[in-house]
């Protein structure tokens, strides 16, 4: 553990966000500094002795470090104002983390897929005797590991938002899988977007390695743009037939997953990871909840639950792979997306839109696909059940990927996932 000129130790610290990441980062420094919390929800109720301040407090007192969570926008909270004075002082559990323990991380980030490669990468380490820890929007909250060891290696899974605030933190191994338009909402443009996920390369020093795709245009433009220390690797990302030979399992059918295994194999090599046992690894992936997750698989009938899907680019990588295909999408359409599959291959499939946002799902997919909006998801599923049970020799696949954020009619994307499944069930149930 560092200790030496470690910046956050025997300071006034503020912790703005008290979700899973805020309260892990209270609880790893509050015997470490002196820490205030604080949440827009000043109703809740902490497990702490120590209270939420008041807004009045906060301006009465002059913090060393603000710690925020990712979730926290500081163009659109209660501490707007605060936070872009001191917006120098302002940090992440990233930032924490690095401050105080030198082990080695692999920091996978991406616009799709990072969870899965995260996660695949992590059970390899795993059998393969490393001590490996899956921490960031996977896994658990980075400050809240134990037993940390010399040996113990990160896996971090690192959305925009935590890289964008984060101000020391580094990688020895970074990872960028793609880049496409993503949460320009909040990043108020794609050029701040694609910035917030280079900060990733921008922080490494020499002796550190970087991961990206090599056929990537936004990836592609900023390497030609910019130098950086680390040792790049540019990852093809198709003509794999020779690994993909050894791979056994559905899981893997999609272009998208295809590429998660890409890059495995690429930082597998690197590590030097065991090619028998990564290949054993990866056969028996199960995949994670609602993430292309197949809950049904019968003789004419395939069911996917990919609720975390909240972009087209994220649909699309799987729906190119498939035929047949009632593809339910609704939620909130992310800003300036774009739907790209071609008019031919989009006749393989039927589109099934719900929600109140279906006008706008509407006006980018005009005259490429056939579309019908409902009210909600038990309407689009009895018009679906009703059509499949009338054609029951031909296989069909219900492929649920919202293509849009939940937050219209669910907390996240996992209440989505969830709210899916027990519908589905009512049906499967019932054949």
């Amino acid at each position: 553990m560092k200790i030496l000129n470690n910046i956050f130790l025997g300071k006034k610290i503020l912790i703005y966000g008290l979700g899973k990441s805020g309260i892990s980062s209270y609880s790893f420094l509050k015997n470490r500094s002196k820490v205030y919390l604080f949440d827009d929800n000043h109703k809740l109720n902490l497990k702490h002795n120590q209270k939420i301040i008041s807004l009045k407090e906060i301006q009465k007192i002059n913090f060393d470090i603000i710690i925020i969570s990712p979730g926290i926008d500081i163009s659109n909270c209660k501490l707007s104002k605060f936070l872009k004075k001191n917006f120098k002082k302002i940090h992440t559990d990233l930032d924490v983390l690095f401050s105080f323990f030198n082990n080695e991380s692999i920091t996978i980030t991406g616009t799709n897929g990072k969870s899965t490669t995260a996660k695949i990468l992590h059970d390899a380490l795993i059998d393969q005797n490393k001590d490996s820890r899956l921490i960031g929007n996977i896994g658990n909250p980075a400050l809240s590991e134990k037993n940390i060891s010399k040996k113990t290696i990160f896996v971090i899974e690192a959305s925009s938002y935590q890289l964008e605030y984060s101000s020391i933190f580094r990688s020895k191994y970074a990872v960028i899988l793609n880049i496409s338009s993503d949460h320009i909402e909040r990043h108020k443009s794609l050029k701040n977007y694609v910035n917030a996920k280079f900060k990733l390369l921008k922080s490494q020093k020499r002796g550190s390695f970087a991961f990206v795709k090599k056929d990537d245009e936004l990836i592609n433009k900023k390497l030609k743009r910019n130098k950086y220390n680390s040792k790049i690797y540019r990852v093809q990302t198709s003509n794999l037939n020779k690994e993909f030979s050894k791979i056994n399992n559905k899981y893997f059918i999609t272009d998208g997953n295809k590429e998660n295994l890409s890059f495995i194999f690429k930082i597998a090599s690197k590590l030097k990871l065991n090619k028998k046992k990564l290949i054993k690894t990866i056969n028996k992936f199960k995949g994670l909840d609602y993430r292309q997750q197949i809950i049904f698989d019968k003789k004419n009938l395939t069911i996917i639950n990919d609720s975390k899907s909240t972009s087209f680019a994220s649909s699309e990588s799987v729906l190119k792979n498939l035929n047949t295909v009632y593809w339910i999408l609704g939620g909130i359409p992310k800003k300036g997306d774009k739907f790209k599959l071609s008019k031919i291959k989009s006749k393989n499939f039927k589109v099934f839109i719900f929600g109140a946002y279906h006008n706008k799902f509407l006006s980018i997919l005009k005259n490429k696909v056939n579309v019908k909006s409902f009210g909600n998801l038990q309407e689009i599923l009895k018009v679906i059940f009703s059509e499949i049970q009338s054609q029951k020799s031909k296989k069909n696949i219900i492929f649920f990927s919202p293509a849009g954020a939940s937050f219209d009619s669910f907390k996240n994307f996992e209440d989505r996932g969830y709210y899916f499944n027990q519908i589905i069930k009512k049906y499967t149930n019932a054949n």
